[in-house]
């Protein structure tokens, strides 16, 4: 840096038709089904690695503005405007202490220093603020099902895990849909908790809202459309259920 080298920021910009190339030329795969269906098996590497570090034909643009990475724990509680975040109690023993809770229930925090807590759906880390960094070797050891996930058509909260059956709260955002698709090894009931949509079953149109429930056997084709912000507790009852066990289809709403 002293001698006037850059520091690179991560942040790439290219037409969508190069990167589709280049996809190609790396993976193998032209097509976005294929990739989607074999993403899991491609090798795990950074665009950096993959992309950027062998490109000829690249332009650099200075960026004038602050910088500052949050890449660890540590590091986004110096960026917090406040030491807590949701429904958080401390004593006033605490010192140094940040913590973010995105669950329904309190937090309580009583002579703790120098340490971060953070509680969500998937996982709850305590840590001392200096060992957050160190974090990566023992998440990837777990693999405990993902319980909480945000997507772009709204979200998903697992609620109740059984060895025969899974209970999901799902939200759909208005205008938004799931796949349809079937599944060989498991059952599943839709109750529909609020709004509106319309469900799909075995390509008969059901029109749906809160009170209503549909009841999926195992094969049988489906989905589900909101008109408005729909909420449904989908209750899967197999002996075998796994995130694999889906067969997509096309249709038309």
């Amino acid at each position: 840096i002293d001698l006037g080298a850059l520091w690179n920021g991560g942040i790439f910009a290219f037409k969508i038709g190069y990167i589709m190339k280049k996809t190609a030329q790396i993976t193998g795969f032209d097509c976005y089904k294929d990739l989607y269906e074999n993403y899991a098996s491609l090798e795990k590497i950074s665009f950096d690695y993959a992309v950027s570090e062998k490109e000829n034909d690249i332009k650099v643009m200075l960026f004038t503005g602050e910088w500052k990475d949050l890449g660890t724990w540590n590091t986004l509680t110096e960026a917090m405007d406040d030491e807590c975040m949701g429904n958080v109690v401390k004593d006033d023993c605490c010192s140094n202490v940040h913590i973010i809770n995105e669950l329904d229930i309190p937090i309580l925090c009583m002579g703790m220093k120098d340490a971060v807590v953070t509680a969500s759906h998937n996982g709850i880390l305590v840590s001392d603020k200096n060992r957050s960094s160190f974090i990566k070797p023992y998440v990837d050891k777990m693999t405990d099902l993902v319980m909480f996930a945000e997507k772009s058509w709204g979200s998903y909260k697992v609620i109740d895990v059984e060895d025969n059956s899974l209970v999901i709260k799902v939200t759909l955002n208005p205008g938004h849909s799931m796949h349809y698709h079937s599944h060989e090894h498991r059952d599943e009931i839709w109750n529909i908790i609020s709004g509106t949509g319309i469900v799909v079953l075995n390509d008969q149109k059901i029109n749906v809202t809160s009170g209503d429930v549909i009841k999926i056997k195992a094969g049988d084709k489906h989905t589900v459309s909101a008109i408005s912000e729909l909420c449904v507790i989908e209750t899967q009852i197999g002996n075998d259920i796994n995130v694999n066990d889906k067969i997509k289809y096309s249709f038309e709403m």
